[in-house]
């Protein structure tokens, strides 16, 4: 049997120890266990707003290269914790066990990737750019093939972004202004994990018309 995780509301300490272990496993947790369930549960649902600062940091590649501000990966396991940390935010009911399930059951070894971008602001773009994304793996002999997303969507954004460190998620493309222009977007890549080595190094790869416009690096092992 696994063991009972202290809750949320009785101590700070685990929540500390879970971070700092999910920065030392030796690959993302492709298939999660009812254990890891609950600890992203956990980590999401925390009172200390630190510990989930330090729990994304690993997770949000900066790229700083307009268009491309970072990239923003999303394994399993971090797709729990957002669920969990975006109903805590919001007040609402804690996310259960079999919630969590239900929210991996369809694709549980789907791995997405965020690109975040910000235009510039007097570009003349009716739609977002169409922008691609590939996943280069690092080493392995000369020349690996880069891997293709299963899936691609963009999401532009008319207004500012959010201050502060917003959660990478789904949005319905938002309806502009009369005459607002396109000042950024989301490009959301979706890749089999299957296809991925899970302690592997990657390169996240952003192309416009076959020109490389960013790229970041993304280390698996540090990842959960």
């Amino acid at each position: 049997m696994c063991a009972t995780i202290p809750p949320v509301a009785q101590t700070g300490r685990f929540f500390v120890v879970a971070v700092l272990t999910s920065a030392a496993v030796l690959a993302y947790d492709g298939t999660l266990d009812r254990r890891g369930i609950e600890e992203a549960i956990s980590i999401g649902s925390a009172r200390i707003e630190s510990v989930r600062v330090r729990f994304h940091q690993p997770y949000r590649l900066a790229v700083g290269r307009a268009p491309v501000d970072y990239v923003d990966v999303i394994t399993p396991f971090r797709r729990i914790e957002i669920e969990a940390e975006t109903r805590a935010r919001a007040g609402n009911r804690a996310l259960s066990q079999a919630e969590a399930l239900n929210l991996l059951a369809a694709n549980p070894d789907q791995i997405d990737f965020f690109v975040e971008l910000t235009l510039h602001p007097m570009n003349t773009y009716v739609g977002l750019p169409n922008y691609q994304v590939q996943l280069v793996p690092v080493g392995g002999g000369a020349g690996p093939a880069p891997i293709e997303p299963r899936d691609l969507q963009r999401f532009p954004r008319y207004g500012a972004r959010v201050e502060g460190i917003p959660l990478p998620t789904r949005a319905a493309p938002a309806v502009p202004r009369t005459s607002e222009p396109i000042l950024g977007g989301t490009v959301v890549a979706q890749f089999d994990g299957r296809l991925l080595n899970r302690s592997g190094v990657y390169e996240v790869v952003v192309r416009e018309e076959g020109k490389e416009i960013g790229r970041a690096r993304t280390d698996f092992r540090a990842l959960r």
